[in-house]
Parts: C-alpha cells; structure tokens; sequence
C-alpha cells in the first residue's frame, strides 16, 4: 500500500450553484496517512459541501480532489471503496434494530456471510452497542444513533474516514465516547480521518492539524 493511498489532496476544489456566492470557492488541502484533520468553520461556511465533494456524492465545479490516491470525478467507485462516511443526517431505519443495520450494510458492502456475524458483533462491542444491540433503532438516544452510524461506516475497513459534525447535539458522555473512538481508530487502526467540526475544544482534543474554512475560502491552517 502507497503513502498516498491513505491521503487526501484537494486543489483549487470549487462549488458553485445557481443562486448566492460560490459554496466553495478555491480551496488548497493536503491531509496525511493516519492524521485526524479537523476542518472548522461556522453554519454554512462551506465543511459539509466539501466532505459531500470528497465522498463523491456532489460534483465539483473546478478543481481537483483525489482521495486514498483516486479522483474522486473519474474514479468515484474507486474512492468509495476505500472510504467510510458518517455524515450530518443518519440514515437509519427506525423499526429495524442495530444488528440489522449491521448486517444489511455487512451484505451490501460484499462480506461474506461467514463473516458478517462475526464482522457485526465486533463493531456492536467497539462503539458501545451490544446490549442496545437487538432494540429497534428508533428508541436509541441521539448518542447512540452517532455511534451506530459510526460502525456502520467502519463496516467495510475504510482507510479513510468523513465524520461531518458527528457530535452535534450529543450530550458530554456521549462525545467523550465517540471522541475516544475517533481516535483509537487513527492510532491503532492507522485510519486518515476528516473531522468536521463546529467546537474548538473538539478540533483541540482530537485533531493533529486543522484548517479553518469561511464564506468558502480556507482562512487558517495549523496545529491546533
């Protein structure tokens, strides 16, 4: 495996739509293997436009992105495969329980069946699940829905990670918790995470460098 495989390197990225200044207007960033970047900046400052461009759900305007070494216009399948997303809205069903959440995306991510079980029960136990494991998903807390939606992105061993604003809302236990697991995946698992963020203190005890994004241009970059 390269160096580059586990990177993100972004040039000029540019979005723009039809009504209102550009989204993203021209941003240079480079994210090492292994290292958790934070991005920072306030509501509608352009982070989630971004991950949405680096996880190739929103085509960009101009520019270059290539993310664990693939471009992620030409090679969007490519890039998919070896990255995980948790993004802002969780898509979970709420009659089907936490196992079943697992192991359907265990299926549609290819595991074979003589894994999914084992595959399911080992990120139940990681973030925290397993006795919550056989409840609907519609009586989880805000907390665990995150750390549901967290396993559910790590289903298929990403090497790169997008959490967009995976704490928002959650209660100090609840984000010590997924704090805690963010960053046991970077230094055990050696996983690129891209963390956007909207707390400082967050940014402060998680990231190895962050950049600051507003009114869609990159203003600050360093380590926090």
């Amino acid at each position: 495996m390269s160096e580059r495989s586990n990177s993100i390197e972004v040039e000029g990225l540019v979005r723009e739509f039809k009504k209102g200044p550009r989204a993203v207007d021209g941003i240079d960033l480079h994210v090492d293997p292994g290292e958790i970047y934070g991005f920072l900046g306030p509501n509608g400052a352009g982070k989630s436009t971004t991950v949405l461009m680096l996880t190739t759900l929103l085509p960009p305007t101009a520019g270059t992105a290539r993310v664990g070494g693939y471009d992620v216009v030409r090679e969007g399948p490519k890039v998919r495969s070896v990255i995980g997303a948790a993004l802002q809205e969780a898509a979970l069903d709420p009659l089907l329980t936490g196992r079943d959440h697992l192991r359907l995306q265990s299926t549609l991510q290819g595991i074979r069946r003589a894994e999914r079980k084992m595959r399911t029960q080992e990120l139940l136990e990681r973030v925290g699940l397993s006795e919550a494991a056989d409840r609907k998903v519609g009586g989880y807390s805000g907390g665990m829905k995150r750390r549901l939606d967290l396993a559910l992105a790590l289903v298929h061993r990403p090497r790169i990670l997008f959490l967009d604003e995976p704490t928002t809302g959650l209660d100090p236990q609840s984000r010590t918790a997924l704090w805690d697991e963010v960053a046991r995946l970077a230094r055990e698992d050696g996983v690129t995470v891209f963390l956007t963020t909207q707390y400082l203190e967050e940014a402060d005890v998680l990231a190895n460098r962050v950049g600051i994004i507003d009114h869609g241009h990159i203003v600050a970059e360093g380590t926090p």
